[in-house]
């Protein structure tokens, strides 16, 4: 167990990459109050919300709303998306405690989703960096697609790395290895991170890992190993994968503190309060979690009642 880090740091992103594939927009009492239950739990870096336009994402149009009625000195760090100027400034004005930038390996998907190349994204990012310094926030930054993208299939580990250092000199003090579509494996994590860590020191590396093909517990499993010790992750697997219908998106954290407890590795997280704070998110969504670890606690539970 030597290799593997004493202590992991999640960042839970169930309130915003989670909540923003729902169909339906999620009133903000609800939002708080799933929050909040998060807090209790113990995670103590949320991603709550997303500065981007509401035309595209009309989950998050109440983001100023929800960042504005967080609870403060709660020992927690808030962030969130800020993709333009317009955002960042945005995102000021509403308090957050940390930022995000998100650019991807795929040029293709880069071309897709948000209509410029990888270099003009983060040419775009600029006025975000600059704001930042002149706030002293730190900027995150998120890399799609760093083993697997929808049009253009296997991405070389070389592409991610350029991208990762280009978002590292520009100011990230970290950067978030998204496995937007699952399709990564284990000996793909191994090579992916192989490759970066050359270069790019394992405490500026974060994995985000989605689990269409139930393989990211066994990609963060390899992330350990090569001593990463950040995970994304969203309470009950909340989210989607636009690109792979009926897909399974975000890895559950409940299935993440689960493993890690059972490594002896440190995260800070209670896990039944974390079921309790899914399990009232999903109630209100009226759908079953993708968490596997989430429903066997509560089955448990059921049947000692």
């Amino acid at each position: 167990m030597s290799n593997y880090p004493r202590q992991v740091s999640i960042v839970e992103v169930g309130a915003r990459d989670g909540l923003q594939n729902e169909a339906s927009v999620i009133e903000l009492p609800v939002k708080l109050a799933f929050i909040d239950g998060l807090l209790r739990a113990g995670l103590k870096r949320i991603e709550a919300g997303s500065f981007v336009s509401p035309k595209w994402v009309p989950q998050m149009a109440d983001s100023a709303a929800v960042f504005n009625s967080l609870p403060q000195n709660s020992g927690a760090t808030f962030s969130a998306l800020t993709p333009n100027e317009k955002g960042m400034l945005a995102a000021i004005d509403a308090g957050v405690d940390e930022v995000a930038v998100f650019a991807a390996a795929s040029e293709s998907f880069s071309q897709r989703n948000i209509n410029c190349s990888i270099e003009q994204s983060l040419e775009r990012f600029e006025p975000v960096f600059r704001l930042a310094r002149q706030h002293n926030l730190r900027v995150r930054g998120y890399v799609s697609c760093v083993m697997g993208c929808p049009y253009e299939g296997a991405i070389r580990p070389d592409a991610v790395l350029a991208v990762s250092q280009t978002l590292l000199d520009k100011g990230c003090y970290e950067i978030s290895l998204g496995d937007t579509i699952g399709t990564g494996t284990p000996g793909q994590t191994s090579r992916l991170l192989s490759t970066l860590l050359k270069t790019i020191p394992a405490s500026k590396l974060a994995v985000h890992f989605h689990d269409t093909y139930g393989q990211a517990l066994a990609n963060i499993l390899v992330a350990l190993q090569h001593g990463i010790s950040v995970i994304d992750s969203a309470a009950g697997g909340l989210g989607g994968c636009p690109y792979a219908a009926g897909a399974s998106g975000n890895v559950a954290t409940e299935d993440v503190v689960y493993m890690l407890n059972g490594m002896g590795i440190e995260c800070g997280v209670d896990i039944n309060a974390l079921v309790a704070a899914s399990t009232q998110i999903f109630d209100h969504l009226n759908h079953e979690p993708a968490s596997r670890t989430m429903r066997a606690l509560l089955a448990k539970n059921h049947n000692v009642m």
